[in-house]
């Protein structure tokens, strides 16, 4: 290995235990209580080293943002390949239930906090892989539809009313506002309630 590539990997590992220093002290302050200083104190390093690695706390923030979304996103790639609209709409919703079961504070970073709207200075982009991940569902709602698969006129509402399921029994399990902790309990509530609505939806 040259001295450069040695080079790189070593700022990239240094990037990373910033990133994830970073993200523990997230969950554990919240947006508001983490600075720079907060988490230089916490790795060891200067401030001004974070600052060669990231603009600001909010750069930070998004990094994780985006690695958490980068994250989702190789989940879903598999879901591409399916066919049929509503199959693909059943693979797509599993991914997501799967994904906040089995990563809450990645989720939580991404859906739930208001911590994204404040690191955002452009309200045009903020949040905008959460919109395309919506704009995704609409279009295969609406794919559904078409092919009278689900039930239903406007794709629109119904995007919404499956969004609004999925994402509201996602946050009801990573807030724990529901009435056990028991792992297999839980799934089991997620995976047949997700049946017992999506056969709601689908056309007869």
């Amino acid at each position: 290995m040259g001295i450069s590539e040695r080079k790189q990997r070593e700022k990239e590992a240094i990037r990373n235990k910033i990133l994830e220093t970073a993200y523990q002290i997230f969950l554990e302050k919240g947006y508001d209580g983490t600075s720079i200083r907060t988490i230089s104190d916490a790795i060891e390093y200067s401030p001004a080293t974070i600052y060669l690695y990231f603009k600001d706390k909010n750069d930070i923030f998004i990094q994780l943002q985006n690695k958490a979304f980068d994250l989702l996103y190789e989940k879903l790639e598999a879901t591409k390949t399916i066919v049929q609209p509503f199959e693909r709409l059943l693979a797509v919703g599993k991914v997501y239930l799967n994904f906040a079961f089995d990563n809450p504070q990645y989720y939580d970073l991404m859906f739930i906090d208001n911590a994204h709207l404040q690191a955002f200075k452009d309200e045009s982009t903020a949040w905008k892989r959460g919109h395309q991940l919506y704009k995704t569902i609409e279009e295969i709602v609406e794919a559904c539809l078409i092919a009278k698969q689900i039930k239903g006129e406007d794709y629109k509402v119904v995007a919404f009313v499956f969004w609004s399921y999925i994402h509201g029994q996602c946050a009801l399990l990573i807030r724990k506002r529901l009435n056990t902790n028991d792992k297999q309990t839980l799934k089991y509530l997620i995976s047949n309630s997700f049946d017992f609505v999506t056969k709601l939806l689908k056309a007869e």
